[in-house]
């Protein structure tokens, strides 16, 4: 076990409530790690880099669009994926060392349908391979999209009871999670999930990373697109989280 796994399970983390709502339930939603006065300066940060992306780094399906690599898109995105009780929460379910796998921006269109329901990441003996977290760049409504589960569908690795044929239908057991911009929703990579339908005139934003085992492999290798001016910037933590960085903590003997 590394030390700066050992580190962040003996750290911050959510409150027990918290916990065992995402333990039973599959997600919970809590604060997030951007104060509310700063939220206005992280969504014209967020518009600035969905703005300026490459086109190789725009995609989505017909209800969202989607941008990859948040983590070298600006500074004001460096505390998203290192907020200390999100780590502490990876360190308990995860129950290994971990790193990020990836981070994106996300935006269901305008009257957009709902979208299937689906599993990020399939159950397997471990239980609990990915934590994933969903930061509200917008207040997530009934009526924009917000993401609805159902709740403690993460426990078996069978479709829950009741899912329809047509998985955009709803499920007759699905909560919405909903919340005032800022909020994170947490959740397991295996609770089904998806976006409800977007009915207003407007895009619903967010932004979305998933942390996963230490050496799974993951959709996207952000040690090999990590950028000078990011490595220069972010500190040993986030070197960390990111695999690019040692596996001992500064406090550890580094």
């Amino acid at each position: 076990m590394d030390d700066w796994f050992a580190a962040l399970a003996a750290g911050n983390r959510l409150p027990d409530a918290a916990q065992q709502e995402l333990r039973e339930r599959g997600f919970v939603v809590v604060p997030g790690p951007v104060p509310r006065g700063q939220l206005p300066t992280l969504a014209r940060a967020y518009d600035a880099a969905v703005a300026s992306a490459a086109p190789e780094d725009i995609g989505g399906g017909r209800t969202t669009t989607r941008v990859h690599d948040f983590v070298n898109r600006g500074p004001a995105f460096d505390a998203l994926y290192v907020h200390p009780p999100l780590l502490a929460t990876c360190c308990r379910f995860v129950g290994q060392p971990f790193r990020l796998s990836a981070l994106h921006a996300r935006a269901v269109r305008p009257h957009a349908p709902a979208q299937e329901l689906h599993v990020d990441y399939e159950r397997d003996g471990g239980g609990w391979p990915m934590v994933g977290f969903i930061l509200m760049v917008d207040e997530f409504r009934p009526d924009n999209g917000a993401t609805r589960f159902v709740p403690g569908s993460h426990g078996s690795p069978a479709a829950p009871p009741g899912l329809p044929a047509d998985r955009t239908a709803r499920h007759p057991d699905e909560v919405l999670a909903t919340g005032p911009a800022g909020s994170v929703i947490v959740y397991s990579g295996s609770v089904w999930h998806g976006h409800s339908a977007n009915s207003t005139g407007e895009q619903r934003r967010s932004l979305q990373g998933a942390y996963i085992r230490r050496h799974a492999p993951s959709g996207m290798d952000l040690p090999a697109r990590m950028r000078p001016e990011t490595l220069a910037r972010i500190g040993p933590l986030a070197k960390y989280v990111l695999a690019v960085g040692p596996d001992t903590a500064p406090d550890c003997g580094q």
